[in-house]
């Protein structure tokens, strides 16, 4: 599992990789290749397979219900290396650099931890409200 994948699993976002995958291949629709005849057209009712909208997940209410019962002082809000820890992930040097990669962290910034560091944690929130987080606007960009 990437490790994008675990913040939105830890978030309750689902799987970012199954999301790809639906998004990259879709489930083509069914056709009836049976002989043309008139029939009365069908209204269509919800089923099972209809697709509904995809609730928000409040991202800022989950990160800070976690800082309030978390013993250190974590701002989450700047800092990706408390961000990633207030949520029980890996924020090592490694663990970020691989994270940046796995985003597309242009390389000039790969070099420098500071630049990366911002432009992974905008990043990060930004992919989060992608893909159903409540992220407000101030803190993706």
């Amino acid at each position: 599992m990437s490790l994008f994948s675990k913040i939105l699993d830890t978030l309750g976002l689902g799987s970012a990789e199954a999301k790809e995958k639906k998004r990259q291949h879709p489930v083509p629709e069914a056709r009836d290749s049976g002989p043309a005849t008139y029939s009365q057209p069908k209204v269509q009712t919800p089923t099972a397979e209809t697709p509904k909208p995809v609730s928000q997940v409040d991202v800022v209410a989950q990160l800070e219900a976690l800082a309030e019962k978390n013993p250190q002082k974590l701002n989450w809000q700047t800092s990706i290396v408390d961000l990633l820890k207030l949520l029980g992930i890996d924020s090592s040097y490694g663990a970020r650099k691989e994270l940046a990669a796995e985003l597309g962290c242009p390389a000039e910034y790969m070099e420098d931890s500071a630049k990366m560091n911002v432009w992974l944690h905008k990043t990060v929130l930004h992919r989060i409200a992608e893909n159903g987080g409540n992220v407000p606007a101030d803190l993706v960009g």
